[in-house]
C-alpha cells in the first residue's frame, strides 16, 4: 500500500476519534457529499419574476424636457422621495435593496427622480436646483402622490432644502442622512475654475471604482454585491447616453452646491431627522449644527460612532423604520434576531451590551450580537 494512502487513512482515523470519541472509522462520516440539485418533490416553481432592481421610466414634462424616474413599491404604500448623492442616477436607490424585504414589509413606495445631466437625463447648463424641485413635484403629481416623505443622502441635501422651501406643505417628513447643507462655509472646490474642477473630477468619474471607493473598514464591505452595484450606478450615471464620462454635468452640480444663501425653510412644519456618522470627513458632524440653524423647530439627531460617509447604508434599516413613521422604535439585533422594539426598551439593551444597533447581518460572521 502506498505510504501516502496509509498516512491519509491514519489522519482520517485520528480525526474521527477526536470528533466522536470512538476508535471505529466510519467511511460515511468522512465521505464528501456529492453535489446535487434539490429533490424534485421539494422544488417550488415561482409564479412571478424576481426583481432585477427598479425600472427607469420616462415622463414628458410641461417644459418639454423628459424626466427619468423610478417608482418601486405598492401603489397604496407610503410614498418616499429618494434624493441620492451627487453623481448618481435615478436607479441609485437599488443600492439600498440589501434591505428590500424590510422596505416591502414596512409598505414603503420608493420614488427617485434623476438630476440634470446624469444617467438618461439630458444636460442643460441653464437649470438649477429649483428646476429640479419643480420637476420632482411634477413627477409626483403624475404618479398620484400629494404628500411625501423625503430622504436626502449626501449631495441630495441641497435639493431637499430647495424642495422643502418651495412646497413645505407637501413634505410629510424630512430625513437628511450625511446630507450636505446649502448653508455655512463653502467647500474648497468652490474657489476652482470650471476647467480646474473638471480636470480634477475627470479621473474619478471615468472609473466608477474610484468614484465609489469606500474605506476598507466601511461596513458596506459586509453587504454582498454592494460595491459592484455602486460601480454599475457610477457607469450608468456618466455613460448611459453615450456621454463618455463628460465631467460637465458633475461640474455644474458642484457649482450649484456653492450657491449662497440657501433656501428659506421657515415655513416647513414637517418633522425632521438628521443622521450623521461621527467618522464622516466628507460631510462632517459639524454640519448638523449648520442644518439646525436653518431648520425650524428642534430636529431629531441620530449620530453613530460606527459610521463615516456611509451612515446612510449602515443605518438604512433605522432610516426605513423612521420613514414608515415609527420614529419611537429602534432597530436592534437581540439574541440573534433582528427586531424593532420601542426605544425605551431597545436603548438600554444596547447601552448594556446586550443588543447591537441594526439588523443582525451587520455583525461579523460568527458574531450574532450580544446575548444574555
Amino acid at each position: 500500500m502506498p505510504r501516502a494512502l496509509v498516512t491519509g487513512i491514519a489522519a482520517t482515523a485520528v480525526a474521527t476519534v477526536l470528533l466522536t470519541g470512538s476508535g471505529a472509522v466510519s467511511a460515511t462520516a468522512t465521505a464528501p457529499r456529492e453535489p446535487h440539485a434539490t429533490d424534485v418533490h421539494r422544488v417550488r416553481i415561482q409564479d412571478d419574476f424576481d426583481s432585477l432592481g427598479p425600472e427607469v421610466r420616462a415622463l414628458k414634462l410641461d417644459s418639454g424636457r423628459t424626466a427619468h424616474y423610478i417608482d418601486e413599491g405598492p401603489r397604496d404604500g407610503k410614498p418616499v422621495l429618494y434624493l441620492g448623492g451627487t453623481g448618481t442616477s435615478a436607479r441609485v436607490a437599488h443600492m439600498t435593496d440589501f434591505l428590500r424585504s424590510t422596505r416591502e414589509s414596512l409598505g414603503l413606495r420608493l420614488i427617485s427622480v434623476e438630476r440634470n445631466g446624469f444617467g438618461d437625463t439630458e444636460f442643460d447648463k441653464s437649470l438649477g436646483k429649483a428646476d429640479f424641485a419643480h420637476d420632482a413635484l411634477q413627477v409626483l403629481d403624475r404618479v398620484g402622490v400629494r404628500k411625501v416623505s423625503v430622504i436626502a443622502i449626501s449631495g441630495g441635501g441641497p435639493y431637499a432644502a430647495e424642495l422643502a422651501s418651495l412646497a413645505p406643505d407637501r413634505i410629510q417628513s424630512l430625513h437628511l442622512a450625511a446630507a450636505l447643507p446649502p448653508y455655512g462655509p463653502k467647500r474648497p472646490d468652490c474657489s476652482m475654475s470650471d476647467e480646474e474642477l473638471g480636470k480634477s473630477l475627470a479621473p474619478q468619474i471615468a472609473d466608477p471604482r474610484v468614484w465609489w471607493a469606500l474605506p476598507d473598514d466601511s461596513p458596506t464591505k459586509r453587504i454582498p454585491g454592494f460595491a459592484d452595484t455602486a460601480f454599475e450606478d457610477g457607469a450608468r450615471t456618466y455613460n448611459q447616453r453615450g456621454q463618455k464620462a463628460d465631467p460637465a454635468p458633475q461640474v455644474h452640480e458642484q457649482r450649484l452646491y456653492c450657491q449662497r444663501p440657501g433656501p428659506d425653510l421657515s415655513k416647513l412644519t414637517a418633522p425632521v431627522i438628521l443622521y450623521s456618522g461621527k467618522k464622516d470627513t466628507t460631510v462632517p458632524p459639524s454640519t448638523i449644527d449648520t442644518w439646525k440653524e436653518h431648520l425650524p423647530g428642534d430636529p431629531a439627531v441620530r449620530g453613530y460612532a460606527d459610521s463615516g460617509h456611509d451612515v446612510q447604508y449602515r443605518h438604512w434599516d433605522q432610516i426605513l423604520v423612521d420613514l414608515a413613521g415609527h420614529t419611537d422604535r429602534t432597530v436592534i439585533c437581540h439574541r440573534g434576531h433582528s427586531t424593532m422594539p420601542p426605544a425605551r426598551i431597545a436603548d438600554p439593551l444596547v447601552e448594556k451590551g446586550r443588543a447591537t444597533l441594526g439588523i443582525c447581518a451587520w455583525q461579523k460572521p460568527g458574531e450574532d450580537g450580544p446575548v444574555d
